[in-house]
Protein backbone atom coordinates (compact mmCIF):
# COMPACT_ATOMS: atom_id res chain seq x y z
CA UNK A 1 0.00 0.00 0.00
CA UNK A 2 1.34 2.81 -0.97
CA UNK A 3 2.66 6.10 1.93
CA UNK A 4 1.32 9.55 1.36
CA UNK A 5 4.40 12.12 2.40
CA UNK A 6 1.78 14.55 4.72
CA UNK A 7 5.05 16.73 4.86
CA UNK A 8 3.70 20.18 5.06
CA UNK A 9 4.66 21.77 1.21
CA UNK A 10 6.23 25.04 1.28
CA UNK A 11 3.64 28.06 1.50
CA UNK A 12 4.87 31.08 -0.60
CA UNK A 13 6.19 33.64 0.95
CA UNK A 14 3.74 36.76 2.20
CA UNK A 15 6.63 39.27 1.00
CA UNK A 16 7.19 37.45 -2.46
CA UNK A 17 2.88 38.01 -2.89
CA UNK A 18 3.10 41.78 -1.25
CA UNK A 19 5.99 42.29 -3.75
CA UNK A 20 3.92 40.95 -7.06
CA UNK A 21 0.86 43.27 -6.16
CA UNK A 22 3.01 46.24 -5.87
CA UNK A 23 4.27 45.97 -8.82
CA UNK A 24 0.89 45.21 -10.88
CA UNK A 25 -0.84 48.23 -8.64
CA UNK A 26 2.52 50.19 -9.88
CA UNK A 27 1.90 49.19 -14.18
CA UNK A 28 -1.27 50.18 -14.15
CA UNK A 29 -1.50 53.54 -12.34
CA UNK A 30 1.27 54.08 -15.10
CA UNK A 31 -1.09 52.71 -17.57
CA UNK A 32 -3.91 54.88 -16.48
CA UNK A 33 -1.75 58.42 -17.02
CA UNK A 34 -0.34 57.33 -19.66
CA UNK A 35 -3.99 56.56 -21.46
CA UNK A 36 -5.27 59.72 -19.51
CA UNK A 37 -2.33 62.39 -21.43
CA UNK A 38 -3.00 60.94 -24.18
CA UNK A 39 -6.82 61.62 -24.41
CA UNK A 40 -5.82 65.26 -23.23
CA UNK A 41 -3.30 65.93 -25.69
CA UNK A 42 -6.18 63.93 -28.35
CA UNK A 43 -9.21 66.43 -27.05
CA UNK A 44 -7.81 70.21 -26.19
CA UNK A 45 -7.89 72.66 -28.38
CA UNK A 46 -5.06 73.89 -29.75
CA UNK A 47 -3.45 76.91 -28.95
CA UNK A 48 -5.86 80.38 -29.98
CA UNK A 49 -4.41 81.90 -33.04
CA UNK A 50 -4.18 85.87 -32.64
CA UNK A 51 -6.06 88.13 -34.77
CA UNK A 52 -2.89 89.62 -35.62
CA UNK A 53 -1.62 86.69 -37.06
CA UNK A 54 -4.74 86.54 -39.68
CA UNK A 55 -2.71 87.09 -43.47
CA UNK A 56 -3.36 90.22 -45.32
CA UNK A 57 -5.35 89.72 -48.35
CA UNK A 58 -3.06 90.85 -51.43
CA UNK A 59 -4.43 93.58 -53.76
CA UNK A 60 -6.19 92.64 -56.51
CA UNK A 61 -5.30 93.53 -60.17
CA UNK A 62 -7.98 94.67 -61.98
CA UNK A 63 -8.36 95.64 -65.44
CA UNK A 64 -11.15 98.27 -66.23
CA UNK A 65 -10.96 100.16 -69.85
CA UNK A 66 -7.25 98.63 -70.50
CA UNK A 67 -5.53 100.12 -67.99
CA UNK A 68 -4.62 98.03 -64.50
CA UNK A 69 -5.30 99.06 -61.28
CA UNK A 70 -4.25 97.59 -58.11
CA UNK A 71 -7.04 97.57 -55.88
CA UNK A 72 -7.14 96.38 -51.87
CA UNK A 73 -10.53 94.32 -52.20
CA UNK A 74 -11.32 95.57 -48.97
CA UNK A 75 -12.41 99.25 -50.41
CA UNK A 76 -14.39 97.69 -53.01
CA UNK A 77 -17.98 97.79 -52.08
CA UNK A 78 -19.49 95.79 -54.20
CA UNK A 79 -18.74 91.51 -53.88
CA UNK A 80 -19.53 90.94 -57.19
CA UNK A 81 -16.34 93.17 -58.11
CA UNK A 82 -14.29 91.70 -55.70
CA UNK A 83 -11.65 89.54 -58.12
CA UNK A 84 -9.00 90.07 -60.54
CA UNK A 85 -9.03 90.37 -64.34
CA UNK A 86 -11.57 92.85 -66.61
CA UNK A 87 -14.37 94.35 -65.24
CA UNK A 88 -16.87 96.65 -66.79
CA UNK A 89 -16.22 99.34 -63.38
CA UNK A 90 -15.15 99.03 -59.71
CA UNK A 91 -16.82 101.51 -56.88
CA UNK A 92 -14.32 101.57 -53.83
CA UNK A 93 -14.58 104.12 -50.40
CA UNK A 94 -11.48 105.11 -48.01
CA UNK A 95 -11.81 106.80 -44.88
CA UNK A 96 -10.19 109.86 -44.74
CA UNK A 97 -7.83 111.18 -44.31
CA UNK A 98 -6.02 108.07 -43.74
CA UNK A 99 -6.66 106.89 -47.39
CA UNK A 100 -7.12 103.16 -46.05
CA UNK A 101 -10.37 100.61 -46.69
CA UNK A 102 -13.07 101.34 -43.75
CA UNK A 103 -12.72 98.71 -40.97
CA UNK A 104 -15.42 95.86 -41.22
CA UNK A 105 -18.74 96.99 -39.65
CA UNK A 106 -19.24 95.94 -36.34
CA UNK A 107 -22.27 95.74 -34.58
CA UNK A 108 -24.50 98.58 -34.28
CA UNK A 109 -24.16 100.14 -30.47
CA UNK A 110 -27.31 101.84 -28.86
CA UNK A 111 -27.56 105.10 -29.17
CA UNK A 112 -28.93 107.80 -26.55
CA UNK A 113 -31.81 109.29 -27.63
CA UNK A 114 -31.38 112.83 -29.24
CA UNK A 115 -27.64 111.92 -29.44
CA UNK A 116 -26.07 113.02 -32.60
CA UNK A 117 -23.65 110.46 -34.12
CA UNK A 118 -21.22 111.88 -36.39
CA UNK A 119 -20.66 109.63 -39.89
CA UNK A 120 -17.33 109.34 -41.04
CA UNK A 121 -15.64 111.31 -43.21
CA UNK A 122 -14.96 109.21 -46.10
CA UNK A 123 -13.83 109.31 -49.88
CA UNK A 124 -15.77 106.97 -53.08
CA UNK A 125 -13.90 106.37 -55.68
CA UNK A 126 -15.29 105.03 -59.28
CA UNK A 127 -13.67 103.55 -61.89
CA UNK A 128 -15.39 103.34 -65.72
CA UNK A 129 -14.61 103.94 -69.00
CA UNK A 130 -14.12 107.67 -70.23
CA UNK A 131 -16.02 106.80 -73.08
CA UNK A 132 -15.42 110.11 -75.40
CA UNK A 133 -15.30 112.08 -72.10
CA UNK A 134 -12.84 115.31 -72.15
CA UNK A 135 -10.17 115.81 -70.21
CA UNK A 136 -11.15 118.18 -67.50
CA UNK A 137 -8.51 120.67 -67.98
CA UNK A 138 -10.06 120.78 -71.35
CA UNK A 139 -13.25 121.53 -70.12
CA UNK A 140 -12.36 124.33 -68.12
CA UNK A 141 -11.03 125.77 -71.60
CA UNK A 142 -13.59 125.18 -73.61
CA UNK A 143 -16.91 124.18 -71.89
CA UNK A 144 -17.19 125.47 -68.72
CA UNK A 145 -16.58 129.29 -69.26
CA UNK A 146 -19.99 129.56 -71.37
CA UNK A 147 -21.83 128.62 -67.94
CA UNK A 148 -20.42 130.36 -65.40
CA UNK A 149 -21.00 133.43 -63.22
CA UNK A 150 -18.94 136.62 -63.70
CA UNK A 151 -18.20 136.80 -59.78
CA UNK A 152 -16.41 134.68 -57.86
CA UNK A 153 -17.16 133.49 -54.53
CA UNK A 154 -14.99 133.28 -51.55
CA UNK A 155 -12.73 130.64 -50.86
CA UNK A 156 -9.83 129.33 -49.54
CA UNK A 157 -6.67 131.06 -49.68
CA UNK A 158 -5.33 130.06 -53.19
CA UNK A 159 -8.62 128.81 -54.26
CA UNK A 160 -10.90 129.85 -57.13
CA UNK A 161 -14.75 129.27 -56.77
CA UNK A 162 -16.97 129.96 -59.86
CA UNK A 163 -20.55 129.59 -59.53
CA UNK A 164 -22.40 128.10 -62.44
CA UNK A 165 -25.59 130.20 -63.57
CA UNK A 166 -29.11 128.56 -63.05
CA UNK A 167 -30.63 127.12 -66.21
CA UNK A 168 -27.34 125.48 -67.28
CA UNK A 169 -26.50 121.93 -67.22
CA UNK A 170 -24.68 122.77 -63.81
CA UNK A 171 -27.04 123.97 -62.01
CA UNK A 172 -26.69 124.00 -58.52
CA UNK A 173 -22.98 123.68 -58.34
CA UNK A 174 -19.57 125.69 -57.96
CA UNK A 175 -16.36 125.34 -59.93
CA UNK A 176 -12.98 124.72 -57.65
CA UNK A 177 -9.85 124.89 -59.06
CA UNK A 178 -6.37 126.04 -57.78
CA UNK A 179 -5.48 129.25 -59.13
CA UNK A 180 -2.19 128.70 -60.24
CA UNK A 181 -2.54 125.61 -60.94
CA UNK A 182 -6.19 123.65 -62.41
CA UNK A 183 -4.67 120.86 -63.11
CA UNK A 184 -3.27 120.28 -60.08
CA UNK A 185 -6.67 120.51 -58.04
CA UNK A 186 -10.24 121.20 -59.98
CA UNK A 187 -13.68 119.79 -59.11
CA UNK A 188 -17.41 120.48 -59.01
CA UNK A 189 -18.95 120.58 -55.60
CA UNK A 190 -22.83 120.80 -54.74
CA UNK A 191 -23.60 124.06 -53.18
CA UNK A 192 -25.11 123.82 -49.83
CA UNK A 193 -28.74 123.79 -48.99
CA UNK A 194 -30.65 123.01 -46.07
CA UNK A 195 -32.57 120.09 -47.88
CA UNK A 196 -28.67 118.63 -48.35
CA UNK A 197 -27.58 117.49 -45.70
CA UNK A 198 -24.00 116.77 -47.08
CA UNK A 199 -22.78 118.52 -50.24
CA UNK A 200 -20.42 116.83 -51.98
CA UNK A 201 -17.15 117.54 -54.54
CA UNK A 202 -16.81 115.65 -58.00
CA UNK A 203 -12.59 115.50 -59.43
CA UNK A 204 -12.24 113.80 -62.61
CA UNK A 205 -9.11 111.98 -63.20
CA UNK A 206 -8.36 110.17 -67.14
CA UNK A 207 -6.03 107.50 -67.22
CA UNK A 208 -5.85 106.27 -70.53
CA UNK A 209 -8.86 105.26 -71.69
CA UNK A 210 -10.01 105.05 -67.86
CA UNK A 211 -11.88 107.62 -65.77
CA UNK A 212 -11.29 107.75 -62.01
CA UNK A 213 -14.66 110.05 -60.10
CA UNK A 214 -13.71 110.96 -57.02
CA UNK A 215 -16.15 112.40 -54.84
CA UNK A 216 -15.05 113.54 -51.42
CA UNK A 217 -17.16 116.18 -49.00
CA UNK A 218 -17.73 119.80 -49.55
CA UNK A 219 -16.61 120.32 -46.04
CA UNK A 220 -12.94 119.60 -46.94
CA UNK A 221 -12.16 122.56 -49.05
CA UNK A 222 -11.43 124.21 -46.00
CA UNK A 223 -7.90 122.44 -46.16
CA UNK A 224 -8.40 121.93 -50.09
CA UNK A 225 -4.31 121.38 -50.11
CA UNK A 226 -4.35 118.19 -48.21
CA UNK A 227 -7.52 116.89 -50.52
CA UNK A 228 -5.25 117.53 -53.53
CA UNK A 229 -2.07 115.86 -52.13
CA UNK A 230 -4.73 112.64 -51.11
CA UNK A 231 -6.24 112.33 -54.48
CA UNK A 232 -2.65 112.38 -55.79
CA UNK A 233 -1.16 109.63 -53.51
CA UNK A 234 -4.37 107.55 -53.72
CA UNK A 235 -4.15 107.85 -57.71
CA UNK A 236 -0.45 106.87 -57.51
CA UNK A 237 -1.58 103.67 -55.36
CA UNK A 238 -4.00 102.35 -57.65
CA UNK A 239 -2.40 103.06 -60.98
CA UNK A 240 0.90 102.53 -61.03
CA UNK A 241 2.36 104.66 -64.34
CA UNK A 242 4.81 102.81 -66.43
Amino acid sequence: MARHDHRARPRPSRRTSHRTTFTLLAFGMVGSIAVGAGLTALWAPGPATPASATPQVPHLPIVVAGQTFTVPPEAIRMEVQRRPGPQERIDLVYDWPSLTPPPPRPHAAPVEPGAIVEPPERIFVTVAPADGVLDPAERLKSIYPRYLRDDPSPSPAGLTVLGFRDGTPYQGEDLVYDETAPEHFLARCERPAGSLAIATCLAEHPIGEALVTIRFPRALLGDWQKVADGIGRLLAALHHAG
